[in-house]
């Protein structure tokens, strides 16, 4: 219905009732693919994207949703935004179908600032899927992050004297790339990436070089249909897949390295 919704729990003292509060944000005119929160220190703030083009940043104040920035540089739909880790500053990652990835940052004083990797994905092939930002990073560190798109390929990218450069490509997959997730490090020396695509494939890739040049793919599992998303939890040890088989599924590494299935949601119904 090209609306962003926005629900509040408040159990006003009774912590068996949760009470519902609902607002809505109007702004877009498609289908909107997809929404982002911002880290909680800078409020509440919200990126929602759309096949409309548009990238519309939401702040509540005072209990009332209203926008705080509307971006309109790109020439096809957005299908993917995501904020950068907190120590970044408000920088908010965009991906669209017109091969551009956007970085808008606000610079201070409701301003912001935009900088575009130009071809980034392949816009014959319909351009950029999902952006991905690494978590729990160490202050200073070089600011990355990674993308993919139906080009077949994953990209890492870093910035570097202001700019914004390809800095490694990871070839996998076989069709296009659905969704990519960077998993939180929460301090361990190994990056971890999830990757999902159309030819039913996750993989993991994991880096244990400090420089971040040396990754290596393993095959998590291959699907019977098409895997949509891929989603870490909070402590970056246990992936959630969902796919075209209608199910979720959840996975975690064992000690010796294996990736296993430790539930199986099928159609709303949970198995172990």
């Amino acid at each position: 219905d090209c609306d962003v919704g926005t629900f509040s729990n408040s159990h006003g003292g009774n912590y068996n009732v949760a009470v519902l509060s609902f607002s809505l944000c109007t702004g877009h005119e498609g289908p909107v693919w997809q929404v982002a929160w911002a880290h909680p220190m800078y409020g509440n703030i919200l990126a929602s994207c759309s096949y409309d083009k548009k990238v519309i940043i939401w702040k509540e104040e005072s209990g009332t949703w209203g926008k705080m920035y509307e971006y309109t540089g790109h020439d096809s739909s957005v299908n993917s935004v995501c904020w950068g880790p907190y120590d970044f500053g408000l920088i908010l990652a965009c991906g669209s179908s017109d091969g551009v990835i956007s970085l808008v940052t606000c610079s201070g004083d409701q301003q912001w600032d935009v900088k575009k990797i130009s071809n980034a994905h392949t816009v014959r092939t319909f351009g950029c899927n999902a952006v991905s930002w690494p978590s729990g990073q160490k202050p200073n560190s070089i600011k990355r992050f990674v993308s993919e798109g139906c080009d077949n390929l994953v990209k890492r990218w870093k910035e570097e004297d202001g700019q914004w450069k390809e800095d490694q490509k990871l070839e996998a997959h076989s069709d296009w790339v659905r969704d990519v997730g960077w998993a939180p490090s929460i301090g361990l020396p190994t990056s971890t990436i999830a990757s999902c695509s159309q030819d039913g494939r996750v993989f993991i890739w994991t880096c244990d070089d400090p420089s971040g040049n040396t990754w290596t793919a393993k095959l998590l599992h291959k699907f019977n249909d098409v895997v949509w998303h891929v989603s870490w939890s909070i402590t970056g040890n246990i992936l959630a897949v969902s796919g075209g088989d209608n199910k979720v599924t959840l996975w975690k590494e064992s000690a010796d390295g294996q990736w296993a299935c430790i539930s199986d949601v099928n159609k709303g119904f949970g198995l172990m």
